[in-house]
């Protein structure tokens, strides 16, 4: 058996080298290698970038250019890396000094094995390990590292994703790593590369700007624009001509004339957020711009202009259900969600909430400058009772709220949103009486007091998520099921008397 990558507390910062790090050190332990790399594909080089390297337990760094590794055209061998990438099959060398493909980068070695990293039918990167030794790898090696190799595909195309946006500003942060979130990432890694419509829908503050923003990114369109226009925001008066332009003297105060919206994203994508808000009269519009590419600024009697636009929507409604009360179009309703990608809510995959958490809290420290860099168990507590009815923009928004005030480097439940701390606004004990020192309480008691609260609804939380199963209920609590008797008892909990 493969022991499992230590993978989501680990891993889920989504930066290359530590990814590349855990993995070279699981690679050369498994395989008795002495030497590891990770080679990640680099569409825009059109080769392989060397992102991280141990020869003989030294991380070695490539300046510059020299990462990239491209086919060569010169007659000298492109390297056992890149050819098993470009025929995405395992590479076993076991003699260097007679294998054609090899090519010394850094030092002789005597056998090299390489396996490409497996994401959605091809090579995402390769895997190498090496010794200095001849006739080192067997084909038990190879399996053994193409296992690694795969298990380790969903957190490198992460990392991968994350460098590659980090300077969009919006960068690829959907580290839920919940069954549901991978889904959503398999969807949108599968539509992407399409011209195909999408449908985006889930609660309020899911990030649903997060993953259309992803999937412009991750296509074809890229380097063209991505124009949002949020349907809820402009009166509806104003509706028609942000999205298809005006012409000069079309209605009072148009003096000039307008670039539509769909104009401004020819070529690239345009985002339709809060669809469901968008005015009947204008939806038989919409549906001619996407299905003949025409539109025709107000007031214009000229033929109607040509756009090439990729469409994503979004919307916390229920189209379906407006499509059978006559408020929206039905066949705009299956043109627009001829792919639907459905965001799972916060509360669904809060067992994650801690590495979410984690993420969130880097990502405020480092904008704002502020050296925080731990959640307390306590604030953590905190977090895991609330409901988030915000969803994950809600926790983003808590976790920089909590940065900005924190007075050390650990956010404690004071840094934390008043909504997120009721036992410390209302009801709770007084953490020092102000009658002095003889009245103030011992540190366990005033723990105890404080966090009672927060254990009586984590079980009530365990309880309605296993139905009242208490075998269940220890399990995912990590204790037996005398143990969850005895704190069901502490906390005058019943399942007769639990709220369902």
């Amino acid at each position: 058996m493969i022991p499992e990558l230590d993978t989501e507390k680990e891993l889920h910062a989504a930066d290359i080298e530590q990814v590349g790090r855990r993995l070279v050190q699981l690679a050369c332990a498994q395989t008795g290698a002495t030497n590891g790399a990770v080679f990640l594909s680099d569409t825009k080089s059109k080769g392989l970038s060397v992102d991280f390297h141990v020869v003989a337990g030294v991380v070695v760094t490539l300046p510059g250019t020299g990462s990239i590794i491209r086919p060569r055209n010169d007659g000298r061998p492109n390297g056992i890396a890149l050819t098993c990438f470009l025929t995405n099959t395992p590479y076993v060398c076991n003699d260097t000094s007679k294998d054609p493909n090899y090519a010394r980068y850094f030092l002789d070695v005597g056998a090299v094995l390489a396996v490409p990293i497996p994401w959605q039918g091809k090579a995402l990167g390769v895997l190498t390990v090496a010794t200095t030794a001849s006739n080192a790898f067997g084909d038990e090696h190879v399996r053994t590292l193409e296992a690694i190799a795969a298990a380790s595909a969903r957190f490198l195309r992460r990392a991968q994703l994350a460098r590659a946006t980090l300077d969009t500003g919006r960068p690829f942060v959907i580290k839920g790593l919940s069954p549901a979130w991978l889904e959503v990432e398999r969807k949108v890694e599968q539509v992407s590369s399409t011209d195909a419509p999408v449908l985006v829908t889930g609660e309020s503050g899911t990030g649903k700007d997060l993953v259309s923003r992803s999937i412009h990114f991750n296509s074809k369109r890229s380097a063209k624009p991505y124009v949002t226009v949020n349907c809820a925001a402009i009166p509806e008066t104003l509706l028609e001509s942000v999205l298809f332009g005006h012409v000069k003297g079309a209605f009072t105060g148009a003096t000039s004339n307008k670039v539509g919206e769909f104009q401004k994203a020819d070529g690239g994508t345009l985002f339709l957020d809060e669809l469901g808000e968008l005015p009947l009269m204008l939806q038989a519009k919409v549906l001619r711009a996407i299905e003949q590419g025409e539109v025709s600024p107000v007031g214009s009697n000229d033929a109607p202009l040509r756009v090439d636009v990729r469409l994503v929507c979004a919307t916390n409604r229920n189209l379906a259900q407006m499509v059978r009360e006559g408020r929206f179009r039905d066949d705009l309703y299956f043109r627009v969600s001829v792919i639907t990608v459905e965001l799972p809510p916060l509360r669904t995959y809060k067992d994650n909430l801690e590495i979410l958490a984690q993420v969130f809290l880097q990502q405020a420290a480092r904008k704002h400058g502020r050296r925080v860099d731990a959640i307390s168990r306590e604030a953590m507590a905190l977090l895991q009772a609330h409901d988030f009815p915000g969803n994950v923009r809600e926790l983003k928004n808590a976790l920089e709220h909590a940065v900005i005030l924190a007075s050390t480097q650990e956010v404690r439940p004071e840094d934390l949103p008043k909504s997120m701390r009721p036992a410390l606004v209302s009801g709770a004990p007084a953490l020092v009486a102000k009658t002095g020192k003889d009245d103030v309480l011992p540190l366990e008691t005033m723990r105890e007091q404080w966090l009672a609260p927060l254990e009586r609804q984590y079980l009530q939380d365990l309880l309605r998520r296993t139905n009242g199963q208490i075998t269940a209920a220890a399990k995912l609590a990590g204790v037996n099921r005398v143990t969850f008797y005895r704190l069901m008892e502490r906390h005058g909990l019943r399942l007769a008397r639990m709220p369902i």
